[in-house]
């Protein structure tokens, strides 16, 4: 190879290696695009996923406030967003508690309930006898749900969960104010 040789593939490799360049600062400005364009939907879908639980939430709170039981058991009063600390950390958090004076009725909320949700409860059971208000409390545990399939039900049933589901149109009307318009 002569040096003019040598000298002109050079020159083509610099043009090639430029034009290289040029396309990969563009393809890092799309990505960058596609980037931010997939961080705006996690976002949303993020924020559908919370309402979805919100709406679930307060559903079943709404449900059980006004008649505090399960089966037979009679409870005094609902505590929602119950979160078990020590000092600035978050043992265990409850979507909500059902509590008298000897009982306490852990009730895991889910839009949708999936067979892995019965395995954590364990962990919610063993935390909450760890704290001190529940001391010698009979430890009783649920998931309510939306929709909730029936394998899970059959597993609830045998680890002797209970499980709480919405069926039927169970509505509260505010009409005192209602005129014609």
């Amino acid at each position: 190879m002569t040096d003019q040789e040598l000298k002109d593939l050079v020159a083509g490799l610099a043009i090639s290696q430029a034009k290289t360049d040029a396309q990969m600062a563009k393809t890092d400005a799309q990505m960058a695009k596609t980037d931010a364009k997939i961080e705006k939907i996690a976002k949303m879908v993020g924020g559908i996923s919370n309402n979805q639980g919100d709406i679930t939430e307060e559903y079943f709170i709404n449900s059980l406030k006004d008649k505090l039981t399960l089966g037979e058991i009679k409870f005094d009063f609902l505590v929602k967003n119950f979160k078990a600390e020590k000092g600035r950390k978050i043992l265990a958090e409850y979507d909500i508690l059902l509590v008298n004076g000897k009982s306490v009725a852990i009730i895991e909320v889910k839009y949708k309930v999936h067979p892995k949700d019965l395995d954590k409860l364990p962990a919610k059971i063993a935390s909450i006898r760890n704290l001190p208000q529940y001391d010698g409390y009979e430890v009783y545990a649920g998931l309510a749900g939306f929709f909730v399939p029936d394998e899970v039900i059959e597993k609830a049933k045998e680890k002797g969960y209970f499980i709480l589901q919405r069926k039927g149109d169970v509505i509260v009307t505010y009409t005192q104010h209602l005129r014609a318009a």
